[in-house]
């Protein structure tokens, strides 16, 4: 945190977007020193011919516009060529245990990684090591295992097609299935949940839907923040009278009244779009209430002889909905506007929307999948676009709102720890080995291996591995008992301080980043959340002579580890057409012809089914699925319990913290704070400025506690309060999941308020 600026507390009364979002943008540009530069690697950013953006993965806009980026998309870019260089000198300067002291964001603000580096527990530094020997050293100990399974290999969703399609094909042929990954830890309940409900793990919208949607539900998610191009979307819906209805535990910004940058007229006139046109105050966990009762709306109007429900769609092409009905009207409506929060009034007039709408499209985010049966809340999210024909028409369909920029696209082409039979023999049958068959590790097993360890080996593929998972201390101990860590990244960050025995910092080439091989100039490929798969070319030149692309690091461990391979790895990683190929071979039905529609400038959309109304399921229908009761969570038998939701600031994108300041909030230099609800506040003797501790509620003999944090009025729910991630992942227990997917249930940590023993940044208080 910034000693030299004050912390405050400024309430944020504008529009979203306009002449802040472009103020930022340019801030960040000359922040990195890449005004020029960054500004001409915009205007090739999501375009035809250019890359990828490295932040989020939202599409592109199928008309191309000339801009086709946002606020967050270009502090994204900015710091990945930023002019800031970690070199050789920076690790002679500072041991690991002095860097550890040091912030996410001053880590994240040294700049790239220019040359791999080796930890040398002599003098606790990492030290310049030759390319050569850093994969000679992940061969040895990968071949020292007793079994390929005491080695974990995680992969980030920035991670290309190309990239993540051979590691995923190197260890299974190594021998295992441990793919911890980072959808894991976001929406991996939806890639396990809708698969029994609609056939497929993914959303079944595409951009152009947005334009005959009737009504839009914006469920768990803060568009302006953590997918700003979507806001065009959105602002372009109302601008229709399309109605939108936000339910969330928060009021953001972005969804209240948002600005266009690149709508000149309304930035020459200050003017603006109001987004949402129904905001719906739900407490943390009480989304399920809040489907019942909508579910319900519509069971008593179809018995009241209206045509609330779809039956024509729900006769021909599901199962399940007598079940679903006896559950759904089981509950009483004091029960369910107590667990929503919300009344019957407002329950009754979104049902109302919803059931005029002949179109709809839900859209949710990690509000949805992060709770302990997040993967059972996304089916009923499905089950109530089933009611009304939602599927396989224009303008309806389920979106979830993914993360980084090729998650989805990571778990398509063999990221799974738990990989289908179909998929094993076919990879088999294209490469001529047998693969693993049992089960892998996500995320928290490999967290639950490390600590016991019977992990040995952690590889990232990207990410910040120690600093994205949770319960803290308990994890960097279990990662501390490694005896080899692989860091594979751009930046420097907490994950590579955090380190086995033996550790390694490896350097890529960035997205933005040209590749050149022996074989020319490569480009990769992206899958977005909407299934559209495009070519990304970088256009500017790698930071160092001395990074690597990631595609010639996974092959070159590969050729360290498994000396008798017969993949001919030494081809791969010159000429990425070739990888093109061999997915094509072991995925048949969505990659066919791959190398000849990637030519295509705008791409090509994946086969989804449900889209065409098929149903990849074991019955060949859609599946209305049950959840019973009305809570997500475990209830919590004491008054003083408090929710805690663990939320991104709009500084910064995962664990990437680009300021300490998030401005739609109010929230400036400062990252150590609260905001609860004024009621509550009175209830505990709390003041705005106050300074407690916050303790979880668990029973496993663990205590987590994070101190130094204060208390800001906001207008949150009553018992529910939220704080920054990943300050706050201390708190959040290893065991505490979603059981289907083995999600974290970050977005509603029990937790109660302590006497607080520590100074906190004094914050002013304006406005």
């Amino acid at each position: 945190m910034s000693k030299e600026k004050e912390a405050e507390f400024k309430p944020y009364h504008h529009p979203a977007g306009g002449w802040g979002a472009a103020g930022a943008t340019a801030k960040v540009l000359m922040e990195q020193s890449v005004l020029v530069k960054g500004s001409r690697g915009l205007l090739s950013m999501n375009q035809p011919g250019g890359f990828k953006c490295p932040s989020c993965a939202f599409p592109d806009a199928d008309h191309h516009k000339k801009l086709e980026f946002c606020e967050n998309g270009a502090k994204a870019l900015a710091h990945e060529a930023t002019k800031a260089r970690v070199t050789r000198e920076l690790f002679e300067k500072y041991t690991v245990t002095e860097l550890m002291e040091r912030s996410d964001y001053w880590l994240e603000m040294q700049g790239r990684l220019t040359e791999p580096m080796r930890y040398d527990p002599k003098t606790d530094r990492y030290v310049p090591v030759a390319w050569e020997d850093a994969f000679a050293l992940i061969g040895q100990h990968l071949q020292a295992l007793d079994s390929p399974h005491q080695a974990e290999f995680y992969t980030s969703g920035r991670t290309a097609n190309e990239t993540a399609f051979l590691y995923s094909i190197f260890i299974r042929e190594f021998g295992t299935n441990n793919f911890p990954d980072c959808s894991n830890m976001c929406h991996e309940p939806t890639s396990r949940g809708l698969m029994p409900a609609i056939g497929i793990g993914k959303g079944t919208i595409v951009l152009a839907d947005f334009e005959h949607a009737e009504a839009i539900f914006v469920i768990g998610q803060n568009t302006g923040t953590n997918s700003p191009r979507m806001m065009t979307n959105l602002v372009d819906a109302r601008k229709r009278g399309v109605p939108i209805v936000l339910i969330n535990p928060m009021p953001e910004r972005a969804l209240i009244r948002f600005t266009e940058p690149q709508d000149v007229l309304q930035m020459a006139t200050f003017g603006s779009t109001p987004i949402s046109s129904e905001f719906v105050h739900v407490r943390i966990g009480g989304d399920l209430a809040i489907f019942k009762g909508m579910m319900r709306v519509l069971f008593e109007a179809e018995d009241a002889g209206e045509a609330a429900l779809d039956m024509e769609f729900i006769n021909q092409h599901t199962a399940g909905l007598d079940a679903l009905r006896a559950d759904v009207m089981r509950y009483s409506w004091a029960d369910i506007t107590r667990i929503s929060g919300v009344s019957e009034e407002q329950i009754r007039r979104i049902a109302g929307i919803y059931q005029k709408s002949r179109a709809t499209v839900i859209c949710y985010g990690m509000g949805i999948t992060q709770h302990q049966e997040g993967s059972r809340l996304v089916q009923q999210i499905a089950n109530l676009l089933m009611l009304r024909g939602n599927f396989g028409k224009p303008g309806a369909g389920v979106a979830p709102i993914r993360g980084h920029s090729n998650v989805q696209g990571d778990r398509t082409v063999g990221i799974d720890e738990k990989p289908t039979p179909d998929y094993l023999d076919r990879v088999r049958d294209v490469f001529g080995f047998e693969p693993p068959r049992e089960h892998g590790h996500h995320v928290v097993e490999a967290l639950e291996a490390m600590e016991a360890g019977t992990a040995k080996i952690f590889i990232g593929m990207g990410g910040n591995f120690a600093r994205a998972v949770p319960d803290t201390e308990r994890s960097y101990a279990a990662m501390a008992k490694l005896n080899l860590t692989v860091g594979i990244a751009t930046k420097l960050n907490r994950g590579h301080l955090i380190h086995g025995k033996d550790a390694l910092i490896l350097p890529v080439v960035a997205r933005s980043e040209i590749i050149r091989t022996a074989a020319g100039e490569q480009f990769v490929t992206i899958e977005d959340a909407m299934s559209n798969v495009t070519a990304s070319r970088g256009v500017f030149e790698p930071v160092t002579q001395d990074v690597l692309p990631e595609t010639e690091i996974v092959c070159r461990m590969a050729m360290a580890t498994l000396p008798d391979s017969k993949t001919p790895w030494d081809l791969y990683m010159q000429d990425y057409g070739l990888i093109r190929d061999k997915i094509a071979e072991v995925y048949p039905g969505i990659y066919a012809d791959f190398s000849e529609r990637i030519k295509d400038p705008k791409g090509f959309h994946l086969d989804i089914p449900p889209r065409r109304r098929v149903w990849r399921t074991p019955n060949g229908k859609a599946n209305f699925l049950l959840l019973p009761g009305l809570e997500v969570n475990t209830p919590v038998e004491d008054t003083a319990m408090l929710r805690l939701a663990t939320i991104r600031s709009h500084d910064q994108y995962n664990t990437t913290i680009y300021s300490n300041n998030d401005r739609y909030r109010g929230v400036y230099n400062n990252r150590l704070v609260i905001f609860m609800n004024r009621d509550d506040m009175k209830d505990r003797a709390l003041e705005n400025g106050a300074v407690i501790g916050l303790e979880t509620y668990s029973d496993d003999g663990y205590r987590r506690y994070v101190d130094g944090l204060t208390v800001i009025d906001y207008p949150m729910p009553r018992g529910a309060i939220a704080g920054y991630y990943p300050e706050l992942n201390p708190l959040l227990p290893l065991d505490y999941f979603d059981e289907v997917s083995g999600t974290p249930a970050a977005k509603s940590i029990p937790v109660k308020i302590v006497p607080s023993v520590a100074s906190a940044v004094p914050m002013r208080f304006a406005g």
